[in-house]
C-alpha cells in the first residue's frame, strides 16, 4: 500500500471500533502497513466524546491486544487518529467543519467506513453527497447486516446507491478477511493434488460450521429481531460454501471471484414449503451446564417469550456439475458445547478395502479439516498403518498445519487485512450486491415458512451440539456431524 488514504469511521466510538477497528489499524501501523501522512477519522456524536476519544480508545486496544500494546508506539500511532464530532441525524455547522478538515488534507483517496445501524446508511451517504465529500475514487463500507430480508436489503442498497458506484461500495464480511479463509483459496487453486479431487467424483460431502459458546452478550435488542439464520447463515456461512464451492475465477480480480460465487448462490437448490422442514432444523437453547456452572436459557436471558432461533441447521444442494448430489451441510448456534469455525471436506470410502475386519477395526474416510477459529489452521486425517502393532493395524493420523505455529510471528486479524484492502481500492474480499440479493433470495422463503402456525424452535441444553433433530439430519443420510473437540468417528 502506498498511496495517503483518509479513513472515517462512522460510529467510531461505538463497541466495534473500539474492539476491532481501532486495534487493527495500530497492529497495520506498527508493521509499517500504514503510509506516512494517512489519517483515522473516528466519528462521535459530542464534541466532549470527540475530546476524551484518545483516552477511551488507549484503554480498549491496551485491553484487546494485551501483550502487543507497546506504549511508545501507541503515541506515535495516535498521532494519525483525528477524532471529529459529527452527527449523522443533523447536517449542521459540524459538518462544513468535517468537510474542511477533509478537503485541506494529502490523502489521495478517501473510505468511510459505516459502522453504524443500517437504518442510517442511506441518510449518512445523502450528507456526504450533500457536502461533496463522496469523490470518483471515495469508497463506502457497510457493515452486516444489510437489511432484515431481500426487500429491506434492497431498500437499504438502493439508497446508497444513489450516491455511490456499485464498484465504490463495499460490503463487509468480516469472515473473508480471516487467513485461513483466503488460504482455502490457494489450496484449492495452487495445489494440483486437491483441485482434481474437488468434486463430486470423490467428495462425500462438505459439512460448514461456526459454533459460540456465548449467549446474547448484550445483543439483545439486535438479536432477538434477527436469530441465527439471518445474523450467520444469510452472510458467513454462504459465503464460505461459495469459496468452497466456486470454479476458479479467471484470475483474482474482484470482479472475477465475485462472478464465480454469484454462480454458486444462484446454482444453490431453492428450500420451499414442506422442503423446508426436510432440510432445516432450527433450535433454541434452554438453561444447561457449561464450564461445570449452570447457565440461563434464551427466553430467561431475554427476559421475554420468544420464538426466535438460535439454531440452524441446513441440509443443502449445488444443482451444478461440480456438485451434483454432495449435500452441503450447514450449522451455527450459540450455547454450543465448543467455540469454533471450521469447513470439513469428507471423501468418498475406498471403493474396495484389501484388509480383513481385524485391521481396519478404526477405518475412516479422509477428512480436510479447515478451521477458521479460534486458532487457523488446515488438517488432513488418513489412514496408516500402526508401526507400533506387530500385526496389521489401519489407524486414522492427522497431518496438522497449525498456523500460528509455523508463522510465530504473525498475528490475524481479518479486520485489518479488510480495511487496508479497502483503504488501497481492492475490493475482492468484499460482497457485491447481487451476493446480497441472492443469499437473501435463498434465505427469505425459508424464514417466511417459518411464520406458519405451530411453527417453532426445537429446545436444545446449553453446551449441547444443538437439538437432536439436527444430528437426524446427518443420521438419515447415514453421516455424522463432525465436532470440534471430539474424537473422530466413522462417518
Amino acid at each position: 500500500m502506498s498511496n495517503v488514504f483518509d479513513f472515517v469511521i462512522f460510529g467510531g466510538a461505538g463497541d466495534l471500533a473500539l474492539r476491532k477497528l481501532i486495534p487493527a489499524w495500530y497492529r497495520a501501523y506498527r508493521e509499517g502497513a500504514m503510509p506516512a501522512g494517512s489519517r483515522i477519522l473516528p466519528t462521535t456524536r459530542s464534541v466532549e466524546a470527540a475530546a476524551g476519544y484518545m483516552a477511551k480508545a488507549q484503554a480498549k486496544v491496551e485491553e484487546f491486544l494485551g501483550d502487543e500494546f507497546e506504549l511508545e508506539s501507541w503515541k506515535a500511532f495516535a498521532n494519525n487518529i483525528v477524532p471529529v464530532a459529527v452527527d449523522i441525524s443533523t447536517l449542521d455547522q459540524r459538518w462544513d467543519d468535517f468537510a474542511e478538515l477533509l478537503n485541506n488534507s494529502a490523502a489521495t483517496s478517501r473510505v468511510f467506513y459505516l459502522s453504524t445501524p443500517p437504518a442510517v446508511y442511506g441518510e449518512c451517504c445523502k450528507h456526504l453527497d450533500a457536502k461533496g465529500l463522496n469523490t470518483a475514487t471515495s469508497r463506502v463500507v457497510l457493515e452486516k447486516p444489510i437489511g432484515y430480508d431481500g426487500k429491506s436489503a434492497d431498500a437499504i442498497n438502493e439508497q446508497v446507491a444513489e450516491f455511490f458506484p456499485e464498484a465504490n461500495i463495499y460490503r463487509i464480511d468480516h469472515y473473508m478477511g480471516k487467513e485461513t479463509v483466503q488460504n482455502l483459496m490457494a489450496l484449492r487453486f495452487s495445489n494440483g493434488l486437491f483441485e482434481n479431487l474437488w468434486d463430486a467424483k470423490s467428495i462425500d460431502h462438505v459439512q460448514i460450521s461456526v459454533s459460540e459458546r456465548v449467549g446474547l452478550e448484550g445483543r439483545v435488542s439486535f438479536y432477538d429481531g434477527a436469530g441465527a439464520m439471518r445474523d450467520m447463515i444469510q452472510n458467513h456461512l454462504l459465503q464460505l460454501l461459495c469459496l468452497v464451492a466456486m470454479e476458479a475465477p479467471h484470475k483474482l480480480s474482484a470482479n472475477s471471484i465475485r462472478a464465480e460465487k454469484i454462480k454458486v448462490l444462484e446454482a444453490l437448490r431453492p428450500l420451499l414449503g414442506a422442503d423446508v422442514g426436510k432440510n432445516v432444523v432450527r433450535g433454541q437453547y434452554v438453561s444447561g451446564e457449561m464450564g461445570g456452572e449452570q447457565v440461563p436459557g434464551y427466553q430467561d436471558e431475554l427476559g421475554d417469550e420468544s420464538t426466535t432461533e438460535t439454531f440452524v441447521a441446513v441440509r443443502a444442494h449445488i444443482d451444478n456439475w461440480r456438485w451434483s448430489k454432495v449435500p452441503f451441510y450447514l450449522r451455527t448456534g450459540k450455547r454450543l458445547n465448543e467455540r469454533c469455525a471450521e469447513i470439513v471436506i469428507q471423501y468418498k470410502d475406498v471403493s474396495h478395502s484389501v484388509y480383513d475386519e481385524e485391521a481396519t477395526g478404526k477405518m475412516l474416510p479422509n477428512r480436510l479439516i479447515i478451521r477458521v477459529q479460534p486458532e487457523e489452521s488446515i488438517q488432513m486425517t488418513m489412514m496408516t498403518n500402526n508401526l507400533e502393532s506387530v500385526e496389521t493395524k489401519l489407524e486414522p493420523v492427522t497431518l496438522d498445519l497449525n498456523f500460528s505455529e509455523q508463522y510465530q510471528d504473525f498475528k490475524s486479524d481479518a479486520y485489518k487485512r479488510l480495511m487496508m484492502d479497502a483503504a488501497a481500492g481492492d475490493a475482492s474480499l468484499y460482497i457485491h450486491r447481487d451476493e446480497v440479493d441472492n443469499a437473501w433470495a435463498w434465505v427469505d422463503p425459508i424464514i417466511e415458512q417459518w411464520q406458519m402456525p405451530d411453527s417453532a424452535p426445537e429446545p436444545y441444553a446449553a453446551g449441547s451440539w444443538g437439538p437432536e433433530t439436527a444430528n437426524k439430519l446427518l443420521s438419515d443420510d447415514n453421516r455424522i456431524w463432525f465436532n470440534a473437540g471430539q474424537n473422530s468417528k466413522r462417518a
